[in-house]
């Protein structure tokens, strides 16, 4: 059985993805494991493996590491697509909502927290047209248990709207577990999403 190991601790966002990525697209192994030292990177490498039609597994072999353990399934044809896997193909994608900041514009603070939850809470008057969210930097703290935007963020992935929250960015403000809503995603997904966008609205 053609298979492999891959060692991606200490490689930053999205390095493990795309090293994961660039082995299955040359040698569509059937079988493969990868080491990794975050949970990020964890979450992202796994959901990227199961996506390319891989059943997937892990073993916490060390404080802080894992081993991650994939084995191909029988349809793994039909699911063997690029990144990312959720939401609408380059021809029926729509509008992509790219979130910064737990806030909208400077000068107070306070005002500007208020306009989001605003902002968040009128977005289901787009309708259809509305596809994907991504977060980053200090929006990650609208996707996470206790944050006011939360309850917003949740009725709007539950219409239907694939909302993608950056793993780094979650571990560098320490959020990563209390992370209630959206998918844990890297770089390369934020890019494939941008590419794919037919519109993008940045408040």
């Amino acid at each position: 059985m053609n298979n492999t190991h891959l060692d991606c601790k200490g490689l930053p966002c999205p390095q493990p993805v795309l090293q994961c990525k660039q082995y299955i697209d040359a040698q569509q192994p059937e079988a493969v494991s990868i080491a990794v030292d975050n949970e990020a990177a964890l979450q992202n490498v796994t959901r990227f493996l199961e996506n390319q039609g891989y059943q997937v597994g892990n073993e916490h072999t060390t404080q802080g590491e894992w081993r991650i353990t994939a084995t191909r399934v029988a349809d793994a044809q039909a699911k063997n697509a690029p990144v990312p896997q959720t939401g609408a193909s380059p021809q029926d994608a729509k509008t992509l909502i790219f979130l910064t900041a737990p806030g909208i514009g400077e000068g107070d603070p306070g005002l500007g927290e208020k306009l989001m939850l605003n902002f968040l809470a009128t977005l289901p008057e787009m309708g259809p047209q509305l596809w994907r969210m991504i977060l980053v930097n200090g929006a990650v703290q609208l996707a996470v248990q206790g944050s006011p935007g939360l309850e917003a963020l949740q009725k709007l992935e539950a219409s239907g709207v694939t909302i993608l929250v950056c793993g780094t960015c979650l571990t560098h403000f320490d959020l990563l577990e209390k992370k209630a809503v959206g998918q844990t995603t890297n770089m390369l997904d934020v890019v494939t999403s941008l590419q794919l966008a037919g519109k993008v609205i940045r408040p």
